[in-house]
């Protein structure tokens, strides 16, 4: 919703009055212009309303309606004030939903991971400003997370890291600690191989030692591949190590495909993982189980169209 530039200075104005202990009106140009983006941000709160408990909305530009009540446009004040009770109630969601995940959250000692979930997150809680400057992240939220939240802001964009970092660990979660950590282990094996054979200059014998704690990459994306390659080879998820015929196979088919088809064939495979979960409920998520199986089938197929990209230029090296 647009609002005129005279019906927002009046509330910049208000604002920086409250930051000054209502001693002045006058600040540095400076902070009237963060003052203006808090008033801004609030506003587009208002647009998108309050998250519900635990639901996680894909579309993070999409608005939820014309910022109106009974056919009547609100003035930009009403929309400021409806704005910042959203940003409050959303902060608030997210140091709820947070300090749900942290009793049973593992890094599966990932150094990224760990100082983005562990240490960043209650440094942001500790200096948000939800009232003169909302729309600062103030982290740089190092860990990827597969869904794309570049173009989000302060609470929103760390609600949002929050709710994906929740999913992830519901599907890591499906499976011993032990086994997500050998395929961490496998994977940083095949990069030492790959920067080994690419002659890259490092610490031990000419190359650089890749450890699973310095992966920078995304683990839930690390597990599901290996878990979407064991589909494709029909082969139990048990069996980890892949024999060498059953690299060639892989070899071949990302080799003959085109990005496209190797595409459909990872969701193909994907839709039998899906299915499997859906009938399991997600075990100790029973309550909610449909919903967020559904949401985790989505988080994690965003992934793919990437992945396929990846298989197809990595046919012919150790990346397969």
């Amino acid at each position: 919703m647009h609002y005129e530039m005279e019906e927002l200075v009046p509330i910049v104005g208000r604002l920086a009055q409250k930051y000054t202990a209502n001693e002045s009106t006058s600040v540095t140009y400076e902070k009237a212009e963060q003052l203006m983006e808090a008033v801004l941000y609030c506003i587009h709160e208002a647009e998108l309303g309050e998250p519900q408990e635990h639901t996680f909305d894909w579309d993070e530009g999409s608005s939820r309606g014309d910022l109106a009540v009974s056919g009547k446009k609100l003035s930009a004040e009403q929309a400021y004030k409806m704005g910042a009770g959203c940003v409050e109630e959303k902060t608030r969601k997210a140091l709820k939903l947070y300090h749900e995940i942290l009793p049973e959250f593992s890094c599966y000692e990932n150094t990224c991971l760990h100082d983005t979930f562990i240490k960043g997150l209650p440094e942001f809680f500790k200096w948000y400003d939800v009232v003169f400057c909302p729309q600062d992240t103030i982290l740089t939220l190092d860990y990827p997370v597969l869904k794309d939240i570049s173009r989000l802001s302060g609470i929103d964009r760390v609600y949002e890291f929050i709710n994906c970092i929740r999913l992830e660990q519901i599907f890591l979660k499906k499976f011993p600690q032990d086994y997500v950590v050998e395929i961490l282990e496998k994977y940083t094996r095949r990069v030492n191989r790959s920067m080994e054979s690419g002659g890259t200059d490092g610490d031990w014998d000419g190359f650089y030692a890749y450890s699973r704690q310095e992966i920078m990459e995304n683990l839930c994306e690390i597990v599901f591949t290996s878990v979407l390659m064991h589909i494709l080879l029909r082969k139990p998820l048990s069996q980890q190590e892949f024999q060498e015929e059953e690299r060639v196979w892989l070899q071949e088919l990302f080799s003959r495909a085109e990005v496209p088809e190797i595409r459909d064939r990872l969701r193909e495979a994907a839709e039998v993982l899906f299915q499997q979960y859906d009938q399991e409920a997600v075990q100790g998520q029973a309550r909610m189980g449909g919903a967020l199986s559904g949401y985790l089938a989505d988080y994690l197929s965003g992934a793919i169209d990437g992945l396929a990209v990846r298989l197809k230029h990595a046919v012919g090296s150790e990346g397969i």
